[in-house]
């Protein structure tokens, strides 16, 4: 099975030519194979922005557009290394099918959630929904929620929301997996 590096990365607005070169310039000292970027800010996505924010061999992707200048996530891959398909766009979240050569498909869901409580419960609703549509293991990558109280930097914290978070994690049977640098992710295998 082909070892495959994946770049998640809260980029905050790729509305800025700077910023773009900024973001190729750390994928540049990578050897990912799929990036995904959220907060992009981009209401329009183009291969062209999407090559010239990660670079030529990243020829391939699926976006979720921004609203306003809110949200939006693009998850890009190299053709020749990898092939993904089958993307699952959904409010909050893109989830496609990793196919990588000569090893088990799999699911990778990158999300940028929303902050309002309400908002936070139905977007857990829809991770819950691509959780039941997508039985096969299944990676759900970095987003600012926790479940506990050590995760915080402050006494600012909503127990109940912890909680709730708390269950879809045991619900959809998914473990705390370390990620390079300062983040975790989730996964069921």
């Amino acid at each position: 099975m082909v070892s495959m590096l994946i770049l998640v990365s809260n980029v905050r607005g790729l509305n800025d030519r700077a910023r773009r070169m900024g973001v190729r310039s750390v994928v540049s000292t990578t050897a990912a194979s799929i990036v995904c970027l959220q907060e992009a800010k981009l209401a329009i996505v183009s291969l062209s922005i999407v090559m010239e924010t990660l670079g030529a061999y990243f020829d391939a992707y699926f976006c979720l557009p921004a609203t306003d200048t809110r949200g939006g996530i693009i998850v890009a891959w190299k053709s020749r290394v990898v092939q993904l398909d089958s993307a699952h766009i959904d409010t909050n979240s893109v989830t496609p099918r990793i196919n990588p050569p000569g090893g088990v498909p799999w699911w990778l869901t990158c999300v940028y959630g929303p902050q309002e409580e309400a908002d936070k419960i139905n977007f857990l609703a829809e991770l819950r929904e691509v959780r039941r549509v997508h039985s096969s293991p299944w990676v759900l990558c970095d987003f600012n929620m926790i479940y506990r109280d050590e995760d915080k930097n402050n006494d600012n914290l909503h127990h109940r929301m912890m909680g709730r978070f708390r269950r879809f994690l045991d619900d959809c049977v998914l473990k705390e997996v370390y990620l390079h640098g300062r983040r975790y992710t989730w996964s069921n295998e």
